[in-house]
């Protein structure tokens, strides 16, 4: 099964605001990325191929009403709380907060947990308290999965080190493995490998041999659990990344890193099919 998971973060936010988003109105932007894809997405099997898409909640509801009752698309959430609601057990006060069911309610169908920005905000709230276990974020992480998986939800596990943990890589990966996925389902998950190191303008990402290395770390830990590559799933790497055994897929982002930045439907099918052919 080759897995492309799609993560549109905030490039909803025109330029004038500060963001990239160049190819629809606010109001139309989810439906507009899910109707400009997913009728060439049908050519793929599905038995072989996994397509989803993680959006801003504002978007979720107008993206999902816009697929087709046989689309190969899959909507999910840019995360989930670790508490939620259930019957006999109280609404529950969670303003601000997505729950896995509210998500579930909406139509999605996935759900990401981990992205490198998400454990960033933890781990800065964590400080602010004053607490320096470096064990935390995974905990309320593996916190988050279980109710994303109790609710139903198929979980995208984000893990990675940063240039500071890159001198003890496997001891970080093996923490945030065991620790957020402690209890889990591994059939519920697929894990995505973040470089955090190499991430961001101006920094040399990963090589094929760095790759290989960490999805076999990951599978050697978490037997039977598929491993994509979540540094960025690009035109210029879609066949490197294609040629690792051990890799199932890639999480895309940007499509254009140059000129008019951000994503854009036709770049990201472009992608797809140079990953595949790959």
């Amino acid at each position: 099964m080759k897995r492309i998971h799609l993560n549109l973060k905030r490039f909803d936010i025109p330029p004038e605001d500060g963001g990239v988003n160049r190819i629809a109105p606010f109001s139309q932007w989810g439906k507009y990325i899910v109707e400009s894809t997913q009728q060439e997405l049908k050519k793929y099997s599905p038995s072989d191929t996994e397509f989803v898409m993680y959006l801003p909640e504002a978007h979720l509801i107008r993206a999902v009403n816009a697929l087709h009752k046989d689309s190969p698309l899959r909507i999910g959430s840019q995360g989930v709380y670790r508490e939620d609601t259930a019957v006999g057990g109280g609404f529950g006060a969670f303003t601000t907060n997505r729950t896995a069911n509210s998500v579930k309610a909406a139509g999605c169908r996935d759900t990401m947990i981990g992205h490198c920005e998400e454990r960033r905000d933890k781990a800065g709230i964590l400080s602010e308290a004053g607490v320096s276990d470096a064990d935390a974020v995974d905990r309320l992480l593996n916190k988050e999965i279980k109710c994303a998986i109790k609710a139903g939800l198929k979980v995208l596990y984000c893990i990675g080190e940063t240039s500071e943990e890159q001198c003890r890589w496997e001891e970080t990966l093996k923490r945030q493995l065991d620790i957020g996925l402690e209890g889990v389902d591994p059939l519920m998950v697929t894990i995505a490998y973040e470089p955090v190191w190499a991430i961001g303008p101006g920094k040399t990402p990963p090589g094929r041999e760095y790759i290989q290395k960490i999805a076999r770390f990951a599978k050697s830990c978490v037997p039977g659990t598929d491993v994509i590559y979540g540094g960025g799933l690009k035109a210029d790497n879609a066949e490197m990344l294609a040629s690792i055994p051990e890799i199932d897929g890639g999480l895309i982002a940007l499509t254009r890193f140059s000129g008019d930045i951000g994503f854009y439907p036709e770049e990201y099918l472009e992608i797809v099919r140079l990953y595949i052919k790959g």
